[in-house]
């Protein structure tokens, strides 16, 4: 399969680059300066499961042309919009969209662009820049996840099944992703929340009394949400997560507070704004989520 992977960052540039090394062609979407630094430096992965260093094939939006079997979306969720348009000239009737995007609110306006060839995906990942752009992954965990919407062992999938087959990552078909991708909706909404509100790695926020209190108040309420809009979640996923949560390296922090300690715009409308949201239109009060929500906001609002 010829895959197309828009965004060559973090994510991008690490399961992209996990491809090129096993042989799979692959194709980067990128900005004019991220193409630039990639011709000078390569796509270089530093990582506990192996360092890579490899050429990579790029083009931008304006190198039209040609079509692609599958187009890996590895932007931010408030980039969309944008990749979106860029991506639709590279797309023909069978081109599958597979979104590595947080959150759950990005699948509406994909369908509508895309219909069916849209399937679920989401990844599991610790994975940085760092300023001469080498992708920097530092977590034990290496996962990308997908499969069709509605569990089907499609023909198409199976196909992009043995696409990723012997990659040095975990790559895995999933026959229940909508599950799949909730279930991470509701973990990195709260880690996020938690690491961001708490300033600090996941250790504190699981160990300290307080805020482990703050943390178990903070997944319940975003399952009482999730609930209350029939979301396919597992009915004890507090305690699943909770569990799964002090099982982490206590120095790992949410791709939110690296973004919020480098100055850059974050996520949290599409993680905690839209569950806020949602629970606010069904009358549920989430003080935790709205604290988590609101300290956010001010940061984004404050910062130059």
């Amino acid at each position: 399969m010829d895959i197309l992977i828009a965004g060559a960052g973090g994510i991008g540039g690490y399961f992209g680059g996990r491809l090129m090394e096993k042989g799979q062609e692959v194709t980067f979407l990128v900005r004019e300066k991220r193409k630039q630094q990639l011709e000078q430096n390569g796509l270089v992965i530093q990582s506990p499961h192996g360092n890579f260093k490899g050429e990579p094939t790029l083009i931008t939006k304006e190198d039209k042309g040609k079509t692609y079997d599958v187009i890996i979306i590895t932007t931010k969720a408030y980039h969309l919009d944008q990749v979106i348009k860029d991506i639709e000239p590279f797309t023909n009737e069978s081109t599958l969209i597979l979104p590595l995007l947080n959150g759950i609110a990005h699948l509406e306006p994909l369908i509508e662009a895309f219909g069916d060839r849209v399937i679920g995906g989401l990844c599991f990942i610790e994975t940085t820049l760092d300023s001469e752009g080498r992708v920097i992954q530092t977590s034990p965990i290496h996962d990308l996840v997908y499969g069709e919407r509605d569990g089907q062992q499609s023909d198409r999938i199976i196909e992009l099944k043995h696409a990723f087959e012997r990659a040095n990552a975990g790559f895995r078909l999933s026959e229940n992703i909508m599950q799949d991708m909730w279930h991470k909706y509701s973990f990195i909404t709260a880690m996020s929340g938690i690491t961001t509100l708490m300033r600090s790695p996941v250790g504190p926020a699981v160990h300290i009394p307080a805020a482990r209190h703050t943390l178990k108040r903070l997944f319940n309420e975003i399952s009482s949400v999730m609930k209350a809009i029939h979301a396919p979640i597992a009915e004890n996923l507090p305690d699943i997560q909770m569990a799964k949560m002090e099982e982490m390296n206590e120095e790992m922090k949410s791709s939110m507070q690296r973004d919020m300690e480098k100055g850059l715009q974050t996520e949290t409308s599409h993680l905690q704004g839209w569950l806020l949201e949602k629970g606010q239109e069904n009358g549920l009060e989430t003080p935790i989520l709205e604290a988590a929500f609101a300290h956010v906001k001010i940061y984004e609002t404050l910062k130059p």
